[in-house]
This record gives structure tokens, sequence and C-alpha cells, in this order.
């Protein structure tokens, strides 16, 4: 008798040891496996997002460049370098339409401006367009660089008011007055680029 008790002890210990490994075995793999779930969510808001496009010559100039955006995190980076462009001021603004196939650029169609906000100066109190880029110096050469950041851009990220695919950028042959409605008085268009990945 003393032997069978003894012998449903031990069978009773080894049980519940077993059972208790096999929780410990399991809460591991769970902690793993929310941690693996974890980093591949950090990994996704961590990846750059990339998009880089050509700018054609229009209304019978010769300015070509290119043009990158990159966003990381929450930020976008926008780069554009162009050449062939008269030494001076150039407005370059985002249009509404990646599409540059009329010779003037118009197909392009008005500024970005997915908040209804009057034209003006980038981060100006008085409203802006989302495309409002400004103004950018060419040199003697006929060359120009023009960077920006925001957070106020996002690259495929499907939020009307802040993903710049699907729209163009546009050079214009004069300066942005950040005043005159619709457009800054800036004129003819003299480059563009769809913003297409």
């Amino acid at each position: 008798m003393k032997r069978l008790l003894l012998t449903l002890a031990i069978t009773s210990m080894i049980v519940s040891t077993s059972c208790k490994d096999e929780k410990k075995e399991n809460a591991m793999e769970e902690t793993t496996s929310e941690m693996t779930d974890m980093n591949a969510i950090e990994e996704d808001a961590m990846e750059e997002k990339n998009v880089q496009l050509k700018l054609e010559a229009k209304s019978g100039s010769s300015v070509t460049g290119s043009a990158e955006f990159t966003q990381k995190d929450n930020t976008v980076k926008m780069v554009v370098n162009l050449k062939g462009l008269k030494e001076g001021t150039h407005a370059i603004h985002i249009h509404e339409t990646a599409d540059c196939s009329a010779a003037d650029g118009t197909s392009a169609g008005g500024h970005w401006n997915p908040t209804n906000q009057p034209h003006g100066k980038w981060g100006s109190a008085d409203g802006y367009h989302k495309g409002d880029i400004g103004n950018l110096e060419a040199d003697a050469d006929g060359n120009a660089t023009v960077t920006v950041e925001t957070d106020e851009w996002c690259i495929g990220c499907g939020d009307a008011n802040k993903d710049v695919l699907g729209h163009a950028i546009i050079v214009h042959e004069g300066v942005d007055d950040f005043t005159s409605q619709p457009s800054g008085d800036a004129g003819s268009r003299i480059s563009c680029g769809g913003i297409i990945q």
C-alpha cells in the first residue's frame, strides 16, 4: 500500500512538473512571437520609401532635370535638380495630375491644393497649397537645385491631403509672387515631371 501511495505521489509530481514546463515553453513561445510581430511593425514604420522622376522640357524651353522624393518615418525630403534654365528666379510647384502630355504642361492641371487654401508662401498663416514649393535660383550656367523637407507630404500613404503620388512637378518661367491667385503669376510652364512609382 505504501509503495502504491509512493508511486502515485511520484507520478503526480512528474505530471505537475511536466505541465509547468509546458506552460513555461508556451509562454516563452508567445512572448517570442509578440516580439517578432513588434519588430516587424517597427521595421515597416522605419522602412524608407523612395520615388524618382525625370522632368521634361515644355513650352519650347530646354529645361530638364530629375527629382527624388524620400520618406523616412513621417518626413518626406524632395530634391530637384534642373538644367537649361535662364539665370535667375523661377517658380516651382506640385500640380494636380501626373500628366505631362501637353506641350505647354497644362495637362498637369492647377496647383495641388487638397485642403482648399489660398495660394501663398509655404507655411504662411494666411494659407498655402500643399504644392506651393516656392521659388528656386538658377545660376549663370542655368543649373538649379531645390530641397524641401516636410511632414505635410507622404509617399503612397493613401491620404489625399498628403500623398504626393499621382501629382506633377512643374517649373515656371517666371517668379512666384506668393500673392496672385490662384498660382502666383509665375508664367508659362517650362518643365514637367509626373510623380509616379
